[in-house]
Formats: structure tokens, sequence, C-alpha cells
């Protein structure tokens, strides 16, 4: 479960990666023993913030919990906006952009 949320988090952040030719305009991070935190803003329009935490550290029940959201400008100008949770329910993106699945 921890590589699943892991990894949605590091996909969240590879989409809104900076183009190679833009300048980071704001980098900042913090991390610790059971938390961290990050965000950043560069030059072409991309933006991300992230926190993660450890619950229950320790037990059998350890589980990572992180928000975030990220924003870039897509292809067509537009400006597209995720905000995330990923925890031991899963990774759970939302956006205006993003198909939602028919009610049961």
């Amino acid at each position: 479960m921890k590589f699943i949320v892991l990894f949605a988090a590091l996909f969240a952040v590879a989409l809104a990666a900076p183009r190679p030719d833009a300048e980071i305009l704001r980098n900042e991070s913090e991390v610790g023993p059971e938390s961290y935190s990050y965000s950043y803003e560069t030059s072409d329009g991309n933006k991300a913030q992230e926190e993660g935490l450890l619950k229950n550290a320790g037990s059998e029940n350890e589980a990572i919990s992180v928000t975030g959201q990220f924003s870039y400008v897509g292809d067509d100008g537009q400006t597209y906006t995720v905000t995330y949770t990923a925890d031991e329910n899963g990774f759970q993106p939302q956006g205006a952009h993003l198909p939602v699945a028919p009610e049961a």
C-alpha cells in the first residue's frame, strides 16, 4: 500500500514537472522524521504543493497520508488544477477537467 501511495505522489509531481526552459521562481521543502512538505512555482505557470504525514507510526496500521495540489498550463493555454489525497484509501484526485465515475 505504501508503494502505491508513494507512486501516486511521484506520478503527480512528474505530471506537473517544469519544462526544461522554465525558471524556478519558488522552491521550498521541509522534511522531518514523520512528515514532509514541499512547494514550487515555475515561470511557465506550473505550481505544486504537497504535505505528507506518517500516521500511526510504529504500529501495524502505519500509513502515509498525503494531500496536495498541482496546476499546469496545457497545450491549449488553459490552466489545469488537480487537488488530491493519497492515503490508505488510495489516490483520490479531483479537478474540473477530470472525468467522474457515474453514481451507482
